[in-house]
C-alpha cells in the first residue's frame, strides 16, 4: 500500500459519517444506569441527614453524568492527531497540576489528603485528569522514540523517569492507589511498544521495593495493611470500613436483599455511595448482580484491548497505545476498587468508575471513553481498513 493510495482515499469527496462502537456504547450506557441507581440507594441516608434531601448526591451524579456525556462529545470531535501534536503540553499541564494542589490556599483537603480543586460546583480531582494526560504523554512517546524504546535501556527509562515523578507528587497529596495505577498502565504500555523485558524489570522492582518502603515508613498505610490482612482484630477501629463491607458482601448472597433494602448503608459503611459502592450493589443484588457487573467491566476493558488491536493493524500506533491504556486503566482501576471492597487489596480510596459517586472521575472517565470512540472512528475512516475498501470500490 503506497502512500499516494492513502491520500486518495483519505481525499475522496464523499463525507465521512460518524462509525461508533455499539458495544463501547452500550456497556458504558448499561453501567451509567447501574451507577445511577446504586449512588441514589446508596446515598440516601447520608444525604437526609447531611442536607435534608434523600436525592441529594444521586441528583449531583445526575449533573455529573450529564457533564460527562458532554465532555465526551467534545473528545469524539478533537482528532486524536492533536492529542500526539501537543503530548509535550498535556505532560506540562499534568505535571501544573499534580504541583498546584500541593500549594497551600490552593490545594483543598479532605479527610487529610490535599488532592482537590476547588471549581464552583465541585471539588474537581487534579489526579484524574492529569493520569489521563500523563499516559497520553507515554503514548506519544511510544511513537517518536520507538526504535530507542526497544533497543536502548536509556530510551525507556526516560518516560519511567517521568512518571515516578509525577507518582512522587501524587504520594504526597497523598494517593497512593493513584499512583500505582498510574505507574502499573504507564509500563504496560511501554510492554506493548516494544520494550524488552529485562527493562521492565528493573522500574518493576524498584517501584514494588519503594512502594513496601513507603507503607512500612507511614504508621497510617501501616495500619490500613494491618486492617487489610485481619480486619476483625479491631472491627471496630481500623478494620471497621473493610468489616462493614464484607458483612455487606455476606449478606448479598446469591440474589441479594432487594435494591434499597441494604442494612449496612445505614450509618454503618462509610463511603457507601463511593469508594463502597460495589459493597452495596453486592448486598442488595446478591452474587448474581456482581457476576452482571464484573462482565461489563470486563467487555468494556476486552473492547477498549480490541480497538487498540484494531488501530495498530490499521497502522495508527499512538492511537492505539492510547486505546490499550484507556482499556488497562478501567480494567485495573476496577479491579483495585473491587478487591478493596472485597478484602482482597488494601484500602487504596479508588473509586469504582462510571459506578461511584464523583464529579471528577465520571467527567474525565467519559471524556476518556470519547477518545476510545474516536480512535475506533479513526481506524474504521482513515486506517489501512478503510484504505482496503476504497481499493475494493469500482
Amino acid at each position: 500500500m503506497t502512500a499516494a493510495t492513502l491520500s486518495y482515499a483519505r481525499s475522496t469527496g464523499r463525507p465521512r459519517r460518524l462509525v461508533l462502537d455499539a458495544w463501547v456504547i452500550g456497556t458504558v450506557a448499561a453501567l451509567l444506569l447501574v451507577g445511577l441507581v446504586m449512588v441514589a440507594s446508596a446515598s440516601i441516608g447520608v444525604a437526609e441527614r447531611e442536607t435534608g434531601a434523600a436525592f441529594f448526591y444521586f441528583e449531583r451524579q445526575l449533573m455529573f453524568v450529564g457533564m460527562g456525556l458532554v465532555a465526551a462529545m467534545l473528545a469524539l470531535a478533537i482528532p486524536t492527531v492533536l492529542w500526539e501534536k501537543y503530548s509535550m503540553v498535556l505532560l506540562g499541564v499534568a505535571i501544573a497540576l499534580l504541583v498546584l494542589v500541593l500549594v497551600p490556599g490552593i490545594g483543598h483537603e479532605v479527610n487529610g489528603s490535599r488532592r482537590w480543586l476547588r471549581l464552583g460546583l465541585m471539588n474537581f480531582q487534579a489526579s484524574e485528569l492529569a493520569r489521563v494526560l500523563l499516559l497520553t504523554y507515554v503514548a506519544s512517546y511510544a511513537v517518536r522514540r520507538a526504535d530507542e524504546l526497544r533497543s536502548d535501556f536509556k530510551g525507556f527509562i526516560k518516560p519511567v523517569a517521568v512518571l515516578g515523578g509525577a507518582a512522587v507528587l501524587l504520594l504526597l497529596e497523598p494517593d497512593f492507589g493513584a499512583a500505582t495505577v498510574l505507574l502499573a498502565t504507564g509500563i504496560v504500555v511501554l510492554f506493548l511498544a516494544g520494550a524488552r523485558i529485562t527493562h521492565l524489570l528493573v522500574p518493576v522492582v524498584l517501584g514494588v521495593a519503594a512502594m513496601g518502603a513507603l507503607a512500612v515508613t507511614s504508621s497510617y498505610r501501616l495500619r490500613r495493611l494491618i486492617a487489610f490482612r485481619n480486619p476483625w482484630e479491631d472491627p471496630f477501629d481500623s478494620g471497621f470500613q473493610l468489616v462493614q463491607s464484607l458483612i455487606a458482601i455476606g449478606r448479598g448472597e446469591w440474589f441479594g436483599v432487594g435494591l434499597g433494602s441494604s442494612v449496612q448503608k445505614l450509618f454503618y459503611l462509610p463511603e457507601a455511595h463511593t469508594d463502597f459502592v460495589f459493597a452495596v450493589l453486592a448486598e442488595e443484588f446478591g452474587f448474581v448482580g456482581v457476576v452482571v457487573v464484573l462482565a461489563l467491566f470486563a467487555l468494556l476493558a476486552g473492547r477498549a484491548l480490541a480497538i487498540s488491536r484494531n488501530a495498530a493493524r490499521a497502522g495508527l500506533q499512538f492511537q492505539s497505545y492510547v486505546a490499550a491504556s484507556i482499556g488497562v486503566w478501567l480494567g485495573l482501576q476496577a479491579f483495585v476498587n473491587i478487591g478493596v471492597n472485597m478484602g482482597l487489596l488494601p484500602t487504596k480510596g479508588l473509586t469504582l468508575p462510571l459506578l461511584s459517586y464523583g464529579g471528577s472521575s465520571m467527567l474525565v472517565t467519559l471524556a476518556w471513553l470519547g477518545v476510545l470512540l474516536r480512535v475506533h472512528h479513526e481506524t474504521q475512516t482513515t486506517g489501512r481498513a478503510a484504505v482496503s475498501r476504497e481499493e475494493r470500490r469500482p
